[in-house]
């Protein structure tokens, strides 16, 4: 629970569509039972979606704050938010406050591997990078459970700018020490020098401040935005020969 004493929910800034909002403006109705589901593909990518996973750690805490420690006779909680590595893991969300390990899911590249892993966590709010949907091989039920529980879907950027964005959250400095400490820890994991990201996450700045952009999409297009692999794979062929 790195973040609870060093952020609170006002240091983030939410823009939708032109307007000042809030995470309950992107996320209508979120609370304690969200699960957040982030699809990264390369490394070091999930960078680009840390505004607003952050702040939506941050909201989720608000939730608990009075009777959170480390004591024993307090709470200690992580969100249910889980990052869904394609192929191999791509970075550690430790400092991000993605916790327990068994929240980083790495997965085999193939859509319906993929959708099946997010189903599996019952994920509500779907991040995926922004690529252009194409056509993959699912299975029908795969497809029925996912539409009809995940509630929002975002496209990111993994520079942390997407086209056509309508929904910009600016950061905080807090944030920003936690994703250079995530940075630190992955070096094994990342393909690109520290000083690289770093340049790339200074790029961001505006005003002294990170911000993020995002854009909303429908849930039937965040499925078709998985990966650029359509499938199927090993996994899921060997599903299709038992039909």
């Amino acid at each position: 629970m790195h973040t609870t004493k060093v952020m609170s929910t006002n240091d983030f800034d939410f823009m939708i569509n032109g307007d000042k909002g809030s995470l309950e403006d992107l996320f209508p109705g979120f609370n304690v039972q969200d699960r957040l589901g982030i699809v990264v593909r390369q490394p070091g990518g999930s960078a680009g979606a840390s505004a607003l996973l952050m702040a939506a750690v941050t909201r989720f805490y608000d939730f608990y704050r009075p009777w959170l420690a480390d004591e024993p006779d307090k709470l200690r909680i992580y969100p249910e938010f889980f990052i869904f590595h394609v192929g191999k893991k791509h970075m550690d969300h430790y400092w991000m406050d993605v916790w327990t390990p068994n929240k980083e899911v790495i997965v085999e590249d193939d859509p319906e591997q993929i959708l099946e892993a997010i189903n599996d966590r019952g994920i509500t709010r779907l991040l995926v990078e922004d690529i252009t949907p194409s056509p993959a091989t699912f299975l029908h039920e795969t497809i029925s459970s996912a539409e009809h529980r995940i509630v929002s879907a975002l496209a990111y950027s993994p520079t942390g700018r997407v086209h056509h964005g309508d929904v910009s959250i600016t950061s905080c400095s807090a944030a920003e020490r936690f994703v250079f400490a995530s940075f630190k820890r992955s070096r094994k994991l990342l393909k690109k020098t520290y000083e690289e990201l770093q340049r790339e996450r200074e790029a961001l700045i505006v005003n002294g401040r990170v911000i993020e952009t995002y854009r909303r999409i429908e849930i039937a297009n965040a499925i078709q935005m998985l990966t650029y692999s359509t499938g199927p794979g090993p996994t899921t062929s060997h599903y299709i020969s038992m039909l």
